[in-house]
């Protein structure tokens, strides 16, 4: 018997032989582990720094002998703040999730079509519409939102929306519809045309084939576009600042910096602690669809 069984007596007295898992292999798995807890520290630790001090008092933040890295204590005051003194902090929270959410499934909506179309469809000028898709997305938003102004100035003349969520829900796909045109470009060509084939031979048409074969195909890839999206809307600054300002519809990155940065004066306890709440959502929305994400790349598109 080798050192890697053990044996079992069963009920009637036969030797049932067990395998175990190898002494090589134990250590193996150790040693990946062990070379990932520099990547855990590296990844985790700026949540770690933000957490930590948005549980500390300003006495301590402030005092050079005490350690950054723990606390002495649970203060609850600079939560209290975010809720009272900054007075609308959950308004930024709302504001925030819902340009997030409409922002995204515009993108994700028209993004999909236009990526079907360049991998599936043969027209004039589709390299060109290709080639033209990826310029768009690799110009920069700083340049993007000098004419973007103009455009929410016109609109604004016929329908309110300087000042409101509703500029930046308008706004957003410009940056976010190229992204995700050219991420699922590249997945919808690796799904073959067979299956589709096949769909029309069961009398679906294009639109069908669209919907009930390729899209459940290229759910991986969707739900990547998804995740990357909502990420850029959730941390998205420059539009934020440019197109409102009103206090009850500002999101949370430029409320946070307008009202807790006055100066040369830093809130730097509430600071964190605003940036540690709002870092929330995000990781949790990154760990609910991650399974589902991996799993769908793991599995195949034909399977």
């Amino acid at each position: 018997m080798s050192s890697g069984e053990a044996t079992l007596t069963a009920s009637d007295g036969r030797a049932l032989v067990l395998n175990k898992v190898p002494v090589w292999r134990q250590r193996k798995s150790m040693a990946n582990y062990i070379a990932l807890l520099p990547y855990v520290f590296f990844a985790l630790f700026p949540f770690y720094i933000m957490f930590i001090t948005s549980i500390k008092s300003d006495r301590e933040i402030n005092n050079l002998g005490q350690s950054p890295f723990w606390a002495t204590g649970v203060a609850t005051e600079n939560y209290a703040y975010l809720a009272t003194n900054t007075g609308y902090f959950e308004h930024w929270m709302l504001n925030t999730f819902i340009v997030t959410v409409a922002s995204t499934i515009i993108s994700v909506t028209i993004g999909t079509l236009a990526a079907y179309a360049l991998a599936r469809l043969r027209f004039r000028g589709v390299e060109i519409f290709g080639v033209a898709v990826f310029i768009s997305y690799l110009v920069p938003q700083t340049l993007l939102f000098l004419p973007l102004i103009d455009v929410i100035n016109t609109i604004d003349d016929y329908v309110p929306i300087r000042d409101t969520y509703w500029s930046l829900i308008l706004t957003y796909p410009t940056f976010l519809i190229p992204f995700v045109t050219w991420l699922l470009l590249g997945y919808f060509k690796t799904i073959p045309v067979e299956v589709e084939e096949c769909a029309y031979l069961d009398g679906c048409s294009r639109l069908g084939a669209l919907c009930r074969v390729v899209l459940p195909m290229a759910m991986p890839g969707i739900m990547c576009a998804v995740l990357f999206s909502a990420t850029l809307c959730w941390n998205e600054l420059l539009y934020s600042l440019v197109f409102i300002q009103d206090e009850t519809a500002k999101t949370l990155s430029v409320g946070v910096i307008t009202e807790l940065i006055r100066g040369d004066i830093y809130y730097w306890g509430s600071l964190m602690a605003a940036c540690f709440t709002a870092a929330l959502p995000i990781i949790l929305v990154f760990a609910f669809f991650m399974d589902y994400f991996v799993s769908g790349l793991t599995a195949g598109a034909i399977k």
